[in-house]
């Protein structure tokens, strides 16, 4: 009886066929459920690290109004124990998220450089095969880039609660005790820092968290900018040493580092627009407690 050795080395076509796509299906699927856990999960989730009663945004933004005008009148820096509630529930619900988005990011960046590679080594496919490769490639960029944002966004809330559950308030149309407290809050704003020292402690506070809301996002988006240069200047040196008779692998550089450097100027200016912001505070809270946003 004999059998036949095949060369070290190769693989049967049902091998080398078969895990690309089983890759792909498996990321596919993975982002699915991790996209679903984004929507579902960060409520109860919430819930169950608080004291509950949230059951839906109304009731949120209720129990919100209610804390944020008690705490107003107690006249304490302290945040107040139903206020604080409220803020440990959105704390843990941006938590919930900023994980799940952390988790589609790595995923999708997975997915991306899959298929990005695949493209750059289909030389055996036709056109339309490539140019979906393509596509889904760039489409897996595009939700690296959105979960990057999104993780961002959940980080700053996480970190500055308080901040982030203000843009819950029905500021354009309060109405009973709130709208009088935020008539009052404006009041203060616009005469703060108060040199005669008159400012309820509930302002500074307010201006304390927003400065920090706004701190969060500049050292983010600093740090973002930096690596997105990095990924331009890497891109360009690789175009510049691929060969010039490769031309689909000279695009694909070239594509990425002008990509990474247009989003990396528009990181810059959310950085820098959010450091103005944070360096001085309360005139961008006052135009928020306006409408302005």
């Amino acid at each position: 009886m004999t059998t036949t050795s095949r060369p070290a080395g190769t693989h049967g076509p049902a091998h080398s066929a078969g895990n690309p796509g089983r890759l792909r299906a498996a990321l596919g699927a993975l982002a699915a459920v991790l996209a679903l856990a984004f929507v579902l999960v960060p409520r109860p989730w919430a819930a169950s690290m608080s004291d509950g009663g949230f059951g839906d945004q109304r009731r949120l933004v209720g129990r919100l109004s209610d804390a944020f005008v008690g705490y107003w009148d107690s006249g304490d820096r302290d945040i107040s124990p139903d206020l604080k509630n409220v803020m440990d529930y959105w704390s843990q619900y941006h938590v919930a998220k900023a994980v799940c988005a952390a988790l589609l990011l790595l995923v999708f960046i997975a997915l991306g450089v899959h298929l990005w590679r695949s493209f750059l080594r289909a030389d055996g496919l036709g056109a339309g095969r490539r140019a979906a490769l393509a596509s889904a490639g760039g489409v897996a960029t595009a939700l690296a880039l959105f979960s990057l944002a999104a993780v961002m966004a959940n980080v700053q809330g996480a970190t500055a609660p308080l901040s982030s559950l203000l843009s819950l308030l029905p500021i354009r149309t309060p109405h009973g005790a709130l709208a009088a407290t935020l008539d009052q809050v404006r009041q203060h704003l616009a005469e703060y820092p108060d040199p005669g020292g008159r400012a309820p402690a509930a302002v500074e506070v307010m201006v304390d968290d927003f400065a920090r809301y706004h701190a969060v996002i500049a050292v983010a988006a600093s740090t973002v900018a930096v690596v997105l240069i990095g990924l331009s200047v890497a891109s360009w040196r690789k175009s510049a040493r691929t060969a010039v008779s490769d031309r689909r692998t000279k695009r694909v550089f070239r594509w990425f580092g002008l990509l990474s450097a247009l989003l990396s100027l528009a990181v810059v200016v959310v950085a820098a627009a959010n450091t103005a912001t944070t360096a001085d505070p309360a005139p961008a809270l006052l135009g928020f407690f306006r409408g302005g946003w």
